[in-house]
């Protein structure tokens, strides 16, 4: 598995100094009956993704649970406990990345840009181990070592995997793998968020980048068929809950414009603090276990003191939806996470980034809403409320996909009401990162994977 291997490895992927511009996905007319077969196999993908993705989730939960649990209990034993800890979540994060690398590297990482890649033409869909090593990887990963990572890019990437294998049995076009592939994808997002819609927003918006009726057919009827074979395993319900918000006002637009402003100076920040911790990786010549290992101890010895700022970190975005916090405790938790997710995207293990950009965004307008109390206690908007258009406006930032973001937003919490202030928010991140020159997230991370290839 030595390094002059790797690049071969990585050609059908993408295939380095012979690629050409990304073909366009041909979704000419078909007749009644070629589009009911290509909507069933749809639904086949969106099934059996949701069958992958919701077991996925369901056991990283029980995984989180299972290590915060033996973390607290770590705590009677004094410095044994601590070294139990370290060693723990250092082992299982090597084990994630010793998996990636010597089993299936395209495995690693949130998968997004794999799965870009695929749609767009210019990557072959890959081997179906890629499914069984994100699985446990990720569950190794996320789960066993606490890193910042989300379930998201894997599940997404599982259901990439799905439609490469119902595409090839079913004998579908090249054009239409790539549809399929780009459905399994929605349905994986759709399942992992419960939340259907943008699930297929997404796909749609970011990666295939078109409302073309057969390309919606498949990513609409995949993730609706996702979701409905995930329901009854996950639940349906909104992953968060939100306090009752009265509609906003115009006296609070102030405020929602510095949300935007401050999410989408972070998220510019964010995507370039993500690419260089990457770039330090790819100049490392430590073995990617060792440094997994490294990346999972300092996460364990987090874990130590804080068991609950670890992992995928729903609960955080769960307390500041709710607007729990004092200014200072945020302000901590926000520069923890930071580092932390940025830190645990460069042991090059699976594991996704919209989770994490969950907890940021979240905390970013929750620390906006704080100080907006303290300054104007008269006008200023709930700071859970500020909290919710945070969320959408900082993926928006990162991601430059805003109509995912209101609508993932929306789903994720069942709440309607803030649709305008977080739509103002959205359009200044947004606009924050088009003026500073900042590239989507997922753009970046695709380049990287090519540039490795031709290297």
């Amino acid at each position: 598995m030595g390094h002059d291997r790797r690049p071969d490895r990585l050609r059908h992927l993408l295939p380095g100094r012979q690629r050409g511009p990304a073909q366009p996905v041909d979704e000419t007319g078909d007749s009644a009956g070629g589009l009911l077969g290509f909507a069933v196999a749809a639904a086949c993908v969106g099934a059996l993704t949701g069958l992958t993705a919701a077991t996925f989730r369901l056991a990283l939960a029980d995984a989180d649970s299972w290590r915060e649990r033996l973390t607290r209990s770590a705590h009677g034993h004094g410095a044994l406990g601590l070294l139990l800890v370290v060693l723990g979540c250092a082992v299982s994060t090597a084990l994630a990345a010793a998996l990636v690398r010597r089993v299936e590297p395209h495995a690693e990482g949130s998968g997004i840009p794999h799965v870009e890649a695929v749609v767009e033409g210019r990557a072959g869909p890959g081997r179906f181990r890629i499914l069984p090593v994100k699985y446990v990887g990720g569950l190794l990963a996320i789960g066993g070592g606490g890193l910042a990572l989300g379930r998201e890019g894997p599940s997404v990437q599982m259901g990439s995997t799905v439609a490469a294998v119902v595409s090839s049995l079913l004998r579908r076009s090249r054009s239409d793998l790539r549809l399929l592939v780009a459905a399994g994808a929605a349905a994986g997002l759709a399942t992992a968020f419960n939340a259907p819609i943008a699930g297929g927003v997404f796909v749609l918006e970011e990666l295939l980048k078109s409302f073309h009726p057969r390309a919606t057919i498949a990513t609409l009827v995949a993730s609706a068929a996702g979701f409905a074979v995930a329901a009854p395993l996950a639940g349906g319900a909104p992953d968060f809950h939100v306090p009752r918000m009265d509609d906003p006002s115009l006296a609070s637009a102030p405020w929602v414009l510095v949300v935007g402003l401050v999410t989408g100076l972070l998220g510019v920040l964010y995507n370039r603090a993500v690419l260089a911790g990457l770039h330090r990786v790819d100049a490392s010549r430590w073995p990617p276990e060792a440094r997994a290992a490294v990346i999972g101890a300092v996460v364990g010895a987090v874990a130590w003191w804080g068991p609950h700022l670890v992992g995928g970190g729903d609960h955080l975005t769960q307390d500041a939806l709710l607007g729990h916090g004092s200014l200072l405790v945020v302000v901590g938790v926000l520069a923890l996470r930071f580092v932390l997710g940025v830190v645990s995207y460069a042991a090059l293990t699976p594991g996704g980034l919209f989770a994490p950009m969950l907890v940021l965004g979240s905390d970013c307008g929750l620390l906006v809403g704080l100080v907006a109390v303290q300054v104007s206690p008269g006008t200023a908007p709930p700071p859970a409320a500020l909290a919710l258009v945070g969320l959408a406006a900082f993926f928006t930032a990162t991601v430059h996909a805003p109509v995912t973001g209101l609508v993932l937003a929306t789903e994720l919490t069942g709440s309607t009401n803030q649709l305008f202030p977080m739509l103002g928010a959205c359009a200044v991140a947004l606009l924050v990162a088009v003026v500073l020159r900042s590239r989507p997230v997922y753009d970046l991370l695709t380049d990287r994977a090519t540039a490795r290839a031709v290297a």
